[in-house]
């Protein structure tokens, strides 16, 4: 069963988001040492939301959604819905890590943690609406 949370995309909720998600994948049977890894996948892509999905938009603030859902076998799915500007954060590239730090673009090594932290991740439009599905354990 899908459990789910709305609340202004602001980085001063970031704590309730994690308590909902954390609680959420413990109920789901994820192991704890993959708790951790929940966490830092669902702060750096919070912030991104935060940031910048409705920076274009009339007063620059929108939602954050957040479902839960177990998988089965101790796995966990993770949907991060937000309204803002069309992103597929999936469709850049993998930075360049042998480039030296001033010749990087800024950016894009955050997703890149993300991609190596979960263990799927799936991006899609659905109408007016950014979802980017986090998968981890069991499918």
């Amino acid at each position: 069963m899908a459990r789910t949370l709305r609340l202004p995309a602001a980085l001063d909720r970031l704590d309730q988001c994690r308590e909902f998600a954390v609680g959420c994948a413990r109920e789901a049977g994820l192991p704890e040492a993959a708790l951790g890894k929940l966490e830092l996948i669902l702060e750096e892509l919070l912030v991104n939301v935060a940031n910048h999905a409705y920076r274009n938009g009339p007063d620059g603030r929108g939602d954050v959604e957040l479902s839960c859902r177990a998988t089965g076998g101790g796995g966990f799915l993770l949907d991060i819905r937000d309204w803002g500007v069309a992103f597929d954060p999936l469709a850049a590239g993998e930075p360049d890590l042998d480039a030296d730090v001033d010749e990087r673009p800024i950016g894009g090594l955050g997703i890149f943690f993300v991609r190596q932290m979960a263990d799927e991740l799936a991006y899609r439009r659905e109408g007016d609406a950014n979802v980017l599905t986090v998968r981890l354990g069991p499918a």
